[in-house]
Parts: C-alpha cells; sequence; structure tokens
C-alpha cells in the first residue's frame, strides 16, 4: 500500500474515533438497580467540576506455588466462628499473605489483565469519572508492569471512542526518601519520554501528582521535576484536615464533615473527599485503625444517623451518601473518591499491628460492610453494582447531565431500505472494541478466559410509524450467522417500571434463534426470565446492520406516545442474570444501563 493511502486510512479511522468520541454519552442511558433506585437526571452541564478516583495497580504479585485465594466473606460464610479465632485454619492454610473481601465482578484478577483494563475503562467513562490517581504509597512500589497494561489498553480504548479518565500517581504521605525516589523514577520512566501523554491529568497548565516537593535538590533533574509537574501533596489523616505546613495539599479519604482543601477566592475550595467508608472508629477518635475493631465507619455508618439496622444495610450506602452532601455543601472544583478496585489487606496479629484488632486486624479491608470498594462485586449477585449505580447518579448531581436527545419526526420505514435510517435520530452509540477476548493469570490459582466477544454493537436507532416500531443495530463487523447461540437479542422495557418484566424488560426478540425474515417475540411470564411467544417481528439481516419491525399492538402502545427503555445483546452467558451484561459477550449501553426512547 503506497504512504498516501496508508494516510488516508489513518486519518479516517482516526475521524471515526473522534466522531465516536462526541457521540458515546452515558447522560442518555438510564439505569434501575436492584434497590429499586434509579439513577437520575440533573440536566445543565457544570463545565468546571471534576471527579477523581483513587485506583488500586497492585494487584499483579506472583504467590507461591500452593496458594489459594483467601476469601473473608467466604471464610466468615463457611466458619463464622473464625471471626474470634486469629489461628483458625480458615485464615492460616495455604495463605498468599492477603486476603480478599469479596470477589470482584471479574474474578481474582490481576491488574496485568488487559481484559479487565478495557472494562474498567469504560465503567469508568460511563461514570463521568475524569481522572484516577494510582496507589503508589506504600514505599517505592509504583506497579510498573500494571500500568504499563493499563496505559496501553486505555490508550487503545480512547481510540475507540472511550472517553478514558486521564492518570496520575498518589505518593507516599510525607517528604520521606521513598517518596523522593518513587517521583524520580516516575518522571524518568514516563513523563520525561512523553509516554502516553494523551492520558497524563493536568491541573492548573501541568501534569498533576500527589507527591511532596522537598526533598528535590538543585540538580538538574530535580529541577527538572519540580517545573514540569503541579504539585499536590496528599494528606493521609482522616480528621486532622489540610495541614498549614502545606497549603496547596489534597486529601483522600476523610470522616464526615470532610474538610475543603486549596480554598478559592470565591469561597469555595479546589479539592473534597468523598469515602464509602473509613478505617476508623470510636476508639481512636476517627483516626485511622483496624477496619474489624467495633464500631469503625463501615459502608452502612453514618455520622448523622448511626449505622443501617437493616441486615443488608451495608447495600444502601449511608456513609457514601453522606460525604457527598457534604461535598455538595462545599462546592469543590473536584472530588476524590476513595476508592475502586482495593480488594486486598493483609491480616496482622496483634504483636505485629499498631491498630490491633481482636483477635487480629485487617487494617484497609474486611468484608462487605467493613470494605470501600465500588468496582461491581461479583459475591453479591444482582446486587453486585450498587454503589457502582450510587456512584454515576451523585457524580450526575454533581457535574450535571446532557439534555435527553429527542427523536426525529414519525416515518414508515421499507424493510431493507437502509438508506433511509441515515435521517432517523437520535444515533445511540456504542463503544466499538471491546470484544476482545481474555487469556490472563488471576491471582493464586486462577487462570482467567473469556473467547464470549463476538458482534462488536456500535450504534443503534429506533423510529416509528403509526403502525409499527422499527429497530436498526449495527456491528463493527459482518454479522455472525443468526443460527449462533443468543444471537442479537432486543429487551425491551416498553412501560419504563422496573416492577414488571424481568428486570423491567417486558419484551425479548431473538430469544429464539430467527428464521429467515422473521424474529419471535416473546413476553416476560410472571415478571421472570421466562419468556412466551407473543408474535412475530420482520427482521432483514444486510452484512454489519439488522433490522426490526415490531407492531405496535404487539407491544401494546398502538394508540400511545413512545416512552421506553432498550438494549441490544450478544452472547449472553449466564441466562436470567443480569449481572451477565458486564461479562461476556456484548451488550449496548453497558451494564444495567438502557437506551431512552421518548416522545414526551
Amino acid at each position: 500500500m503506497c504512504k498516501k493511502s496508508i494516510l488516508a486510512v489513518w486519518l479516517a479511522t482516526c475521524s471515526l474515533c473522534i466522531a465516536a468520541q462526541e457521540v458515546v454519552s452515558s447522560d442518555q442511558w438510564a439505569a434501575t438497580d436492584a434497590l429499586g433506585r434509579t439513577v437520575g437526571r440533573y440536566d445543565g452541564t457544570k463545565q468546571d467540576k471534576q471527579v477523581f478516583m483513587f485506583y488500586w495497580t497492585w494487584h499483579q504479585r506472583h504467590e507461591a506455588k500452593g496458594t489459594m485465594v483467601k476469601d473473608n466473606s467466604e471464610i466468615l460464610r463457611h466458619y463464622p466462628e473464625a471471626r474470634y479465632d486469629a489461628d483458625h485454619p480458615a485464615w492460616t492454610q495455604n495463605t498468599c499473605g492477603n486476603y480478599y473481601w469479596g470477589e470482584p465482578i471479574f474474578g481474582y484478577y490481576r491488574t496485568t489483565d488487559a481484559w479487565v483494563s478495557r472494562k474498567h475503562a469504560e465503567l469508568l467513562a460511563d461514570a463521568k469519572v475524569d481522572g484516577v490517581f494510582f496507589d503508589c504509597t506504600n514505599a517505592t512500589a509504583t506497579w510498573d508492569a500494571s500500568t504499563d497494561t493499563l496505559l496501553a489498553a486505555w490508550s487503545q480504548a480512547q481510540k475507540d471512542g472511550v472517553r478514558v479518565p486521564k492518570i496520575a500517581f498518589l505518593l507516599p504521605f510525607s517528604p520521606d526518601k521513598n517518596s523522593l525516589t518513587s517521583l524520580r523514577h516516575l518522571y524518568e520512566r514516563l513523563y520525561s519520554k512523553g509516554l502516553y501523554k494523551d492520558l497524563w491529568l493536568y491541573w492548573e497548565g501541568k501534569p498533576v501528582i500527589m507527591a511532596y516537593p522537598n526533598n528535590l535538590t538543585d540538580s538538574e533533574q530535580d529541577r527538572a521535576i519540580r517545573e514540569f509537574f503541579t504539585f499536590r501533596p496528599g494528606q493521609p489523616d482522616y480528621v486532622d484536615g489540610p495541614n498549614p505546613n502545606y497549603p496547596n495539599q489534597w486529601g483522600w479519604l476523610e470522616n464526615y464533615p470532610q474538610h475543603g482543601y486549596v480554598p478559592q477566592p470565591d469561597g469555595t475550595y479546589e479539592l473534597v473527599t468523598v469515602g464509602i467508608a473509613q478505617n476508623a472508629c470510636p476508639e481512636t477518635n476517627g483516626h485511622c485503625s483496624a477496619f474489624n475493631k467495633p464500631g469503625a465507619h463501615t459502608r452502612s455508618y453514618s455520622y448523622t444517623k448511626g449505622f443501617d439496622p437493616r441486615r443488608d444495610g451495608y447495600l444502601y450506602g449511608w456513609n457514601f451518601a453522606e460525604q457527598w452532601e457534604r461535598a455538595y455543601e462545599l462546592n469543590p472544583k473536584a472530588v476524590f473518591i476513595t476508592g475502586w478496585n482495593e480488594w486486598i489487606a493483609g491480616k496482622y496479629s496483634p504483636k505485629n499491628s499498631p491498630w490491633t484488632g481482636e483477635p487480629f486486624s485487617f487494617v484497609d479491608q474486611f468484608d462487605s460492610d467493613h470494605s470501600r470498594d465500588i468496582e461491581p462485586v461479583k459475591t453479591w449477585g444482582d446486587y453486585g453494582d450498587v454503589y457502582y449505580l450510587q456512584l454515576v447518579d451523585r457524580v450526575r448531581k454533581f457535574k450535571g447531565t446532557e439534555p435527553i436527545q429527542k427523536p426525529s419526526a414519525p416515518v414508515t420505514l421499507k424493510m431493507g431500505q437502509w438508506s433511509m435510517w441515515s435521517d432517523v435520530h437520535p444515533y445511540y452509540a456504542s463503544y466499538r472494541g471491546n470484544t476482545r477476548h481474555r487469556d490472563a493469570k488471576g491471582s493464586c490459582q486462577y487462570h482467567y478466559t473469556n473467547t464470549t466477544g463476538r458482534n462488536d454493537i456500535i450504534g443503534a436507532r429506533v423510529a416509528r410509524d403509526e403502525e409499527y416500531v422499527y429497530f436498526y443495530v449495527e456491528t463493527a463487523d459482518r454479522l455472525t450467522p443468526q443460527t449462533d447461540s443468543a444471537w442479537m437479542r432486543l429487551f425491551i422495557d416498553i412501560d419504563r417500571d422496573k416492577q414488571t418484566g424481568w428486570q423491567g424488560y417486558d419484551f425479548i426478540v431473538n430469544y429464539q434463534s430467527p428464521k429467515g425474515t422473521k424474529a419471535c417475540v416473546q413476553r416476560s411470564h410472571q415478571n421472570k426470565w421466562i419468556w412466551r411467544d407473543c408474535g412475530e417481528a420482520q427482521m432483514r439481516v444486510d452484512g454489519a446492520r439488522m433490522m426490526l419491525r415490531i407492531p405496535r399492538g404487539l407491544l401494546g402502545v398502538s394508540d400511545k406516545a413512545l416512552n421506553f427503555e432498550f438494549k441490544w445483546s450478544d452472547n449472553m452467558q449466564d441466562e436470567g442474570n443480569l449481572m451477565d451484561f458486564y461479562v461476556n459477550g456484548d451488550v449496548a449501553p453497558g451494564g444495567r444501563f438502557n437506551y431512552v426512547f421518548s416522545e414526551y
């Protein structure tokens, strides 16, 4: 291929990526969690607001042969007596030294797993997170292998149209030699070379880093470092607030009511922290302690209301909600959220831990209530994404949302007349490039493969006339044969009522493999994953696109203005489990989100 042709292909590819970045907007999507809480709309975007997330790249250790993952939730479920027995075999046999508080939705992964990095990029982008800070607060560990994996995966995701968060680092919480070592290392390895420059998080016109510049010398390299970054030293404490010796300090986690960091002339602040929970308790006057000490500020804790009395109170996020209310009150430029995917903690005996618990201590994580991760949880089943959707709702309120796109005028479409679809709006965009397969080592005994990615859904449209509702969907490449299992299913929540249908979906198309130009339309029976025939839709497939024509009467909307939600899914594996939408095949939009078509 000549150079001119190569350039033309490259420019066309970049144009597609830019267009995708402009049109993929989670503000247009709807979602209701398993607790019945709907992600809200807060129309009127605020351009000066940013959201940062604490992110862990440390899941890359190579454990000794024969060690097994230790999951505290599983241990305590099977051996409740182990909570009071430090020497119980459930804690001590075949341990790798770290304990998970629960199982992540993507398994006990390592952060050298590019498939997981891509999933995280989309989840965080859909939550409108602007930046992530990698936890490099322990000694001089910067977890380079994981950082390299993530940067490569997120760079590709960005090309595929994902508004990935920008990246930065949080170094040790004091101006010690470890902080200086890590600062020099990251500058030399990443920043001075301009690697992945389009992924750097900027503040005040420079890449931002939560680090102390105090120990920098007058050497040429250190002078370059001093001028290169915007420094925001990290405050470790949950109670004390900004240290007057460091006026540009930022926090990462605090008890309610949180402080504001870096006062602004208008009386607001640069940053306020928002946490899921705090490993703090009355015994230590709110300062850092073991998470399994009595009275710890768990997920279900609220400064104003006490502890949620419900048995499953940890699911409702009182702590998280209260911290957000404080952030709204202080109205900062940015919110720092702790956190996304910490998951593990060490177990300490009373003799070797400064934060003694009885009969042992788990400092940073312990169980479902005594933990602070937002990443969806496999252990919680259908409730696994309640914190993720709470995050989405709270961020929307903080940053505002774009108005819902209105549909174009009604139009009658002929089956197979594809050109007419170009005038039908809105266009419901979905990310391309997210059906790549997984083959990666997990923690301890686990190795993960996932080859379910098949038809890469990149966009959809909806049209209507007096008799029919029309659906259009397109994929990045030619659709696979319609005889494939779980092939290109359309879920419709016709009344936007989560109490009717399976997970709110009243109808499904293509639950049974379509035959020729006929697609089976089925309705949920008894609001369960039980589907019964109720009619047929006309279907046409042409390469990478498909259209359906469904009679309005079949959907029960013959004489009604349309106001419904819908979702496309390909290659679902665990039928009847909505959380499968986060893991397998491809869905548009992602996870529990739905597209909205409304004439109101």
